[in-house]
């Protein structure tokens, strides 16, 4: 069983800080080619310096929630690598909800922002993994890996939209791994729970004590490093995880097997 993934191209979205980054940085290391994706474009030329635009390393910088820029993103990453075997819709914001608040468009913005642009990225770039097969009748055509959370399947009010926006998330995964097993594309999804991300960073800046609260509510006693995601992520783009799809693997050091309600989901 091989987990390498050297000679394959890889898009990650969400690149410029956090798990993106650190998924991005990880699979360049392990010899694939990677083009880092994100709104942020200063971020993403401080973060990568001079790796930027040579060897295996590019990135690029737009709006997601934009079909253009969708559709130019595949364009750019063909241009470079001419083909592209591995897509991991990292892309992703937490925002609070007020449930009960009629004018609260967080649910709205939330699907907009972590849901659609994930879909829309996923439809363009299985139909050229289903074209770059053509022709062969058997091996791996292509592996999409969605970011998601166990916040779908707890229930925190204050976190309504982005529980929300994570079971979507979970959902199109299933389904599309059911659409695209004829075509020898895998779509999994890692639902993971306290890790340092940029959103989590900020969170713990602002609220002291919320560090202590997670880790009291996690087996594990600890908060991820954003590497132990990139792990993850590079067993499912690896052939050695040929015959997984449609599954949601939870990476959250034990916290789904308690049960307390109010426990902070992300």
């Amino acid at each position: 069983m091989s987990f390498s993934i050297a000679g394959k191209t890889a898009i990650v979205t969400g690149a410029a800080n956090g798990i993106g980054l650190a998924i991005g940085r990880k699979f360049a290391e392990a010899g694939a080619n990677v083009m880092f994706a994100d709104m942020d474009e200063k971020r993403l030329v401080e973060e990568l310096g001079e790796q930027a635009d040579e060897g295996n390393v590019r990135y690029f910088a737009g709006d997601l929630r934009e079909r253009l820029t969708i559709a130019n993103l595949l364009s750019a990453t063909l241009d470079a690598f001419d083909q592209v075997d591995v897509l991991v819709n990292g892309a992703r914001q937490v925002i609070r909800s007020e449930p009960l608040n009629a004018d609260d468009e967080s649910v709205a913005t939330l699907l907009n922002q972590n849901l659609m642009p994930a879909l829309r990225l996923s439809q363009v770039v299985s139909k050229r993994m289903i074209k770059q097969s053509e022709g062969q009748e058997e091996g791996p055509a292509g592996s999409i890996i969605n970011l998601s959370s166990i916040a779908a399947r707890r229930t925190h009010p204050d976190l309504m939209a982005y529980s929300v926006s994570s079971a979507a998330l979970d959902q199109m995964t299933r389904s599309l791994a059911v659409t695209l097993a004829p075509h020898r594309i895998r779509v999994n999804s890692i639902a993971f729970g306290s890790v340092m991300s940029a959103s989590l960073k900020s969170t713990l800046k602002e609220n002291h004590g919320f560090r202590e609260d997670i880790e009291n509510h996690t087996p594990l006693s600890r908060i991820a490093a954003p590497t132990e995601l990139a792990e993850t992520a590079q067993f499912l783009a690896c052939d050695g995880s040929g015959f997984m799809t449609g599954q949601i693997l939870t990476v959250d050091g034990g916290r789904t097997l308690l049960d307390p309600v109010a426990a902070p989901a992300h």
